[in-house]
C-alpha cells in the first residue's frame, strides 16, 4: 500500500496524496478541512496535524468521534483506523 510509506510526522500532504491519487485533490481536501490556505501554506491546525503520525491522527479522530483518551484506542495501520481497546 502506497500510504504505508508516509506514516510518520510531517507527511500529511504526501500521505493524503497517496490516498487520493493526486496532489491537487489532496490540497483541495486540506483547504476544505481548514488545514491549508489557498496559497498552499499549512494553517496552525494543519501544522498540528502535520506534526502527528498517522497513528496519532487516527486516535485523535477516534477520540473526537467517541470520546475517551488516545490511550483507550488501538491503531490498525492497514485500515488507518483506531478502535477502542
Amino acid at each position: 500500500m502506497a500510504t504505508q510509506k508516509h506514516m510518520g510526522r510531517f507527511s500529511l500532504l504526501k500521505r493524503l496524496t497517496a490516498q487520493v491519487g493526486d496532489e491537487d485533490t489532496a490540497r483541495k481536501i486540506l483547504i476544505e478541512r481548514g488545514h491549508m490556505t489557498k496559497s498552499g501554506r499549512l494553517t496552525v491546525e494543519g501544522m498540528k496535524r502535520d506534526a502527528m503520525t498517522a497513528e496519532e491522527r487516527a486516535k485523535d479522530r477516534a477520540v473526537k468521534r467517541s470520546g475517551g483518551k488516545p490511550d483507550d484506542y488501538v491503531y490498525d495501520p492497514a485500515k488507518n483506523y483506531a478502535r477502542r481497546r
